[in-house]
């Protein structure tokens, strides 16, 4: 065995356990090429396609679930009407997904996506332990969860990206993703990276509660992890707490260690190294006949390697 074979093999090993524990939910974009030209909700000279499409965006998919269980009545829906426990891999990937379809599908792909999520939270009502009702599908409620995905995955890149976008760049992701709350109906939708921050940093109604305790003690020690992966998750985990203001990991009981930031960064630009950017974003670029950068990605598709033989 040469030293390019072993190479190759150590790059796969470490494929494989990244993209696992993905691999639960049909993959949303198998359609997308007959969309042709379609830009989507984002397109190609979006920051959006950039932000997702890196391995950073591990790091911001943990961070935006520790987060949002701060929220009492919005843990609560979670904790009442998921199933992550029973099957966390499966939910992981239909979250994964939404996340693919809307970043960088076509159109009618990412309105399929969005009307799964609407079917999905339909049901989901209820009252928290401190007697307050919600419900999934509220403006306010639905404005976290999404809010505090887009915050995540813009602090990850900053931390752990191959380099920080500037202030205009931070809010032109920013004012994208509006677009994308909006026809979720979250309401507010802040438009500035600053403002998103600092709205989900200081919102007023966090507070512990037994469902987000719950939720913490899953995130450290999730089910259904192979053990080459676990690893990997825990560094990926520590890199995310790395990120949460202060006032957020009092509240949620965490706590980062000395080093988790160095840690966290090695371990995303190992995972760089093995991925590459998203095959997804790959697609995207195809669909709308942009030209494929030769050094984001590992295994390039073309036109030609797509067609069925």
């Amino acid at each position: 065995m040469t030293f390019r074979d072993a190479l190759d093999g150590y790059r796969q090993r470490i494929t494989n356990a990244a993209v696992g524990p993905f691999d639960h939910a049909e993959f949303p974009l198998s359609n997308t090429l007959t969309y042709h030209g379609d830009p989507g909700l984002f397109g190609p000279d979006s920051i959006t396609w950039r932000v997702v499409g890196d391995s950073a965006a591990f790091v911001g998919g943990i961070r935006a679930l520790l987060i949002q269980a701060a929220h009492p009545e919005v843990v609560a829906g979670v904790s009442e009407h998921s199933t992550y426990h029973e099957d966390p891999l499966g939910r992981l990937s239909r979250t994964s997904s939404y996340v693919t379809a809307t970043s960088y599908g076509a159109m009618p792909e990412v309105e399929a996506a969005i009307g799964a999520v609407r079917q999905a939270h339909r049901p989901v009502k209820g009252t928290s332990h401190r007697g307050q009702a919600y419900s999934a599908g509220h403006p306010a409620m639905a404005a976290w969860v999404h809010n505090v995905l887009v915050d995540s995955f813009l602090i990850a890149y900053q931390y752990y990206g191959p380099k920080p976008l500037t202030v205009s760049e931070a809010d032109q992701f920013v004012a994208e993703q509006t677009k994308l709350g909006a026809l979720l109906g979250s309401n507010p939708l802040p438009e500035t990276a600053d403002e998103l921050h600092d709205w989900v940093t200081n919102h007023p109604d966090l507070a512990p509660s037994p469902a987000m305790e719950e939720t913490i003690r899953f995130l450290r020690n999730p089910g259904g992890l192979a053990a080459s992966t676990r690893a990997g998750y825990w560094a990926l985990l520590d890199a995310s707490v790395a990120t949460v203001p202060a006032n957020l990991r009092d509240l949620l009981g965490i706590y980062s260690l000395p080093g988790n930031e160095f840690r966290g960064r090695q371990a995303v630009r190992l995972l760089r190294w093995a991925l590459g950017a998203s095959p997804s974003w790959n697609l995207a670029l195809l669909r709308t006949d942009r030209p494929i950068p030769t050094d984001l990605f590992h295994d390039r598709l073309t036109p030609e390697l797509l067609k069925p033989v």
